[in-house]
C-alpha cells in the first residue's frame, strides 16, 4: 500500500505542475508550447523521454551478453545528433512547420506527406504501447497485484492519468513534467546503484575500480570485423537511428521546435546528445555491479530480469524496500516521460498531418482521447496473447517503418528531383517487403542475420525506388 500511495503522490506533482502550466492553453501551447520552451529544460527532458521504462530495465543487464559495447552506439548518437543540430533543425525552423511531416508536403508532393505522417503514426503508436505494456506489467507484479487490482484497472487507470495531464497543456506541459521526471529517474538511479554498492560493501572508490577491472567493461571491439559488436558496425549504425528515431520522429522533434529559436533548438540537441552517453554509462556500470551481486547465477539470468530479480530480493528479504520504492519510481518517471509525449504527438500529427485542422479545439480533444483509447486497446491485445516472440515481432515491424522516412527526407535533402507522388505510397510500402525477403534469404542461404544495417538498407531501398520513379526537378 505503501508502494501505491508513493506513486499517488507522483501523480500529485504531476497535476499540480501540469495545472501551473497549462493556463490559457490553446491549441498553439498543445502543439508548440508558444516556442517559448528554455531550452534547456528541453534538453533535459529529453534524456529521459527518450530512456523508456523497458530501457530502464534491459540496459543494465546487456553487460552480461555484450559487455558495454552499447556506448559505441552511444557515441554514433553523438554524430547523429549533430546531424539533427545542422541540417534538420535549420530546414524545420525555415519553413515554420509545426509537424516535420509537412516538409515532405512542401518538397515531395500529397501523397509523400501522408505516406510519412501514416509511417509515424503506425510506428509510435505499436512501439509506445509495447513499451508500456512491458512496464504496466512491471508495475502489476510489484504494486497492482498485491493490492489486489487487475490488468486491465492498472492500464486503463496509468492511461488515464496520461490524458489527465496532457489533455489541456500538450506539449508545453510535457516540457516541464519530462524534467521533473527526468530528475526522479535519475535521482531513483543513482540511489539504486549506491544501494548495490553498499550490499556489496565496496566505497564509491572500490566501485569505480572493480566496475574497471571487471570484463564486462569493455567498450571497443575493432578485432572481429564479423561480430555484431564491431566498433563500426555500431557508431555507424547508432548515428543512422538518431537521425531517424529523433531526427525524423515528430515525437522527438514536436518538442525540439518548442524552444524560442533555431540557435536554442540547437544547443539543445547538441546538450541532449553529449548527455545520452554518461547517462547510458550509469545503466550499463549498474549491469557490472549486479552481476557482481550476484556471481555464478547471472549464468541462468536473462539480462531482462537482473535488476528486477535484485528489486524482488530486496523485497522479499525486507532488508531493501527503500529501493523497491525506487525502482517503481524509476520505473514510472522513464516510461512516463516516453508515453506522454508519443501521445502527444500521435494527436498532433493526425490533426495537423492527417485531417489538416490544427486550429479545431474540439477534433484535437477528440483525438487525443481516441489516441489513449487505441493505446489500451493495444496493450491489452499484447496481454491476451501473452507472447514475448510477438513483442519482438512488433518491434522488428516498428523498425522497419522507419527505413521509408529515411529514404523520403534523404531524397528530399539529396536531390532536386520529385518522384511521381502516386507511386511513393507503393515504394514506401515494398522497401520493408523487400528487406524482410533479403534477410529471410541470407538467413537461408548463409545463415547471416541482418541487424541495425537493416534501417539502412531499407532506407537506401526507398531511396533507390523514388529515384527510379522521378520524372522532373522539384520546384520548391
Amino acid at each position: 500500500m505503501m508502494i501505491l500511495l508513493t506513486v499517488l503522490a507522483y501523480f500529485a506533482i504531476l497535476f499540480g505542475i501540469s495545472r501551473l502550466t497549462s493556463r490559457r492553453a490553446d491549441n498553439n501551447t498543445f502543439y508548440r508550447a508558444n516556442r517559448r520552451a528554455p531550452w534547456y529544460m528541453v534538453a533535459f527532458g529529453m534524456v529521459g523521454a527518450s530512456i523508456s521504462g523497458v530501457t530502464f530495465v534491459s540496459v543494465p543487464g546487456m553487460v552480461l551478453t555484450s559487455q558495454m559495447t552499447y556506448l559505441q552506439m552511444c557515441l554514433g548518437f553523438i554524430v547523429g545528433y549533430l546531424v539533427i543540430a545542422f541540417v534538420l533543425l535549420p530546414l524545420y525552423y525555415r519553413l515554420n512547420l509545426t509537424t516535420i511531416y509537412g516538409y515532405l508536403g512542401q518538397r515531395l508532393g500529397e501523397r509523400s506527406y501522408l505516406t510519412g505522417a501514416s509511417f509515424f503514426l503506425l510506428s509510435k503508436m505499436t512501439g509506445a504501447a509495447v513499451r508500456f505494456y512491458v512496464v504496466c506489467i512491471i508495475l502489476q507484479q510489484f504494486v497492482f497485484e498485491p493490492a489486489g487490482i487487475p490488468f486491465i484497472v492498472n492500464v486503463v487507470l496509468m492511461v488515464l492519468l496520461i490524458w489527465l495531464y496532457t489533455r489541456r497543456g500538450g506539449i508545453g506541459t510535457l516540457v516541464f513534467t519530462d524534467s521533473f521526471q527526468t530528475l526522479c529517474l535519475f535521482t531513483a538511479l543513482i540511489l539504486i546503484i549506491f544501494e548495490v554498492i553498499s550490499q556489496l560493501r565496496f566505497s564509491p572508490g572500490d566501485a569505480i575500480d572493480a566496475i574497471a577491472a571487471s570484463g564486462m567493461s569493455r567498450v571497443f571491439v575493432f578485432d572481429d570485423c564479423l561480430s555484431p559488436q564491431n566498433f563500426w558496425k555500431q557508431f555507424l549504425s547508432g548515428a543512422f537511428i538518431a537521425i531517424v528515431m529523433t531526427g525524423l520522429d515528430q515525437d522527438m522533434m514536436q518538442k525540439n521546435l518548442t524552444c524560442k529559436s533555431l540557435k536554442d533548438a540547437q544547443k539543445d540537441m547538441c546538450t541532449y546528445g553529449v548527455a545520452f552517453v554518461p547517462a547510458n554509462l550509469l545503466f550499463l556500470s549498474l549491469g557490472v555491479l549486479l552481476a557482481m551481486y550476484f556471481g555464478d547465477e547471472t549464468a541462468t539470468m536473462k539480462g531482462d530480469t537482473l535488476l528486477p530479480a535484485f528489486v524482488e530480493r530486496g523485497a522479499i528479504l525486507h532488508s531493501s524496500l527503500f529501493t523497491l520504492h525506487l525502482f517503481i519510481i524509476g520505473i514510472v518517471a522513464a516510461s512516463f516521460s516516453s508515453a506522454d509525449s508519443a501521445l502527444t504527438s500521435l494527436t498532433t500529427s493526425f490533426c495537423v498531418d492527417i485531417r489538416r485542422r490544427p486550429d479545431d479545439e474540439r477534433l484535437r480533444k477528440r483525438t487525443h482521447v481516441a489516441m489513449c483509447l487505441f493505446f489500451v486497446m493495444f496493450i491489452l491485445l499484447f496481454r491476451a496473447v501473452n507472447s514475448t516472440s510477438l513483442i519482438d515481432a512488433i518491434y522488428t515491424i516498428a523498425s522497419y517503418t522507419y527505413g521509408p522516412l529515411l529514404g523520403l527526407f534523404t531524397f528530399g535533402l539529396c536531390t532536386r528531383h520529385r518522384p511521381i507522388d502516386a507511386c511513393v505510397p507503393y515504394i514506401c510500402i515494398a522497401s520493408p517487403i523487400v528487406c524482410y525477403a533479403l534477410d529471410a534469404a541470407a538467413q537461408y542461404l548463409w545463415g547471416y542475420r541482418f541487424g541495425y544495417e537493416l534501417l539502412m538498407l531499407n532506407g537506401l531501398l526507398t531511396f533507390g525506388g523514388l529515384w527510379l520513379c522521378s520524372r522532373h526537378r522539384a520546384t520548391v
